[in-house]
């Protein structure tokens, strides 16, 4: 049981070091030091081929969304993953 508790916690304390990076990453996959915003680019800088930083926001609006919401789904797993090892390990004891 401790074990698995502390599996747990070593798994979320990771989990959780990582959604900065992760969310780092992701906006740096949808802007760039030309373009810093989907305003930028749809505005300024549509269809020029000199900002290929822009494509993804001009390719789909909907694409540069759901990238935005990759940190927050990445986070909401990890937590899962410290719920579900938390009730496997107190129901094996039990507790639960």
């Amino acid at each position: 049981m401790i074990a698995n508790l502390i599996g747990g916690f070593v798994a979320i304390l990771i989990g959780s070091s990582l959604v900065g990076p992760v969310s780092t990453e992701v906006n740096t996959a949808g802007s760039s030091t030309y373009a810093v915003n989907e305003t930028t680019c749809s505005t300024d800088h549509a269809g020029s081929a000199a900002y290929p930083e822009c494509q993804l926001y001009l390719s789909s609006s909907w694409g540069a969304t759901v990238l935005k919401l990759v940190p927050g789904f990445f986070a909401l797993g990890v937590l899962g993953i410290g719920i579900a090892v938390t009730y496997s390990s107190l129901r094996q004891a039990g507790v639960v």
